[in-house]
């Protein structure tokens, strides 16, 4: 199977979702991943709003463009250099490459989690400190908290075949 159309499938999906956000100025988005995790996890929908560097602040989760491709981080450092912004995933162990304000296209204001909102906090609390340091030391450490958290949740509809320990 050839990548490549799969790939520009999900660049013309982000290319409409931020489209979307600039006109309407409010994007649902659903999280596949797992960088942000323990503040998101893989299922939630966030609720983003359309915002500027000046709406931001650090601490804030914002959603950003780059490549054709979206990514849901929190602000690390805002105007490094004049108008950059550096952010990394809570369950990354480096902040990711920083970005211009141009490429910011919100700010998540809510997490839709099991039919509940969740506001998002600007710090990680210890429980939460201690499974991002663990998820970021290992992908095991995160397959397995991710099923098991799927499996405290719902016994009967977790699937641990979908987030398999084996780091394949």
């Amino acid at each position: 199977m050839n990548p490549a159309p799969q790939s520009d499938a999900h660049a013309v999906r982000c290319d409409l979702a931020a489209e979307i956000l600039r006109s309407s100025g409010r994007l649902r988005l659903r999280v596949t991943g797992w960088s942000m995790l323990p503040t998101v996890w893989p299922g939630d929908t966030l609720l983003i709003d359309r915002s500027d560097a000046e709406g931001i602040a650090e601490g804030d989760i914002v959603l950003f463009g780059r490549d054709r491709r979206f990514f849901v981080h929190r602000v690390v450092k805002k105007n490094l250099g004049g108008s950059q912004i550096l952010t990394r995933g809570d369950a990354m162990p480096h902040p990711d490459p920083s970005f211009a304000e141009r490429d910011l296209l919100g700010k998540v204001s809510l997490i839709l989690r099991n039919d509940k909102f969740v506001v998002p906090r600007s710090r990680l609390n210890l429980p939460e400190r201690i499974i991002s340091a663990l998820v970021q030391r290992s992908v095991v450490a995160a397959r397995a908290i991710v099923a098991l958290r799927e499996l405290l949740l719902d016994p009967g509809q977790a699937h641990l075949s979908d987030a398999s320990l084996s780091p394949n």
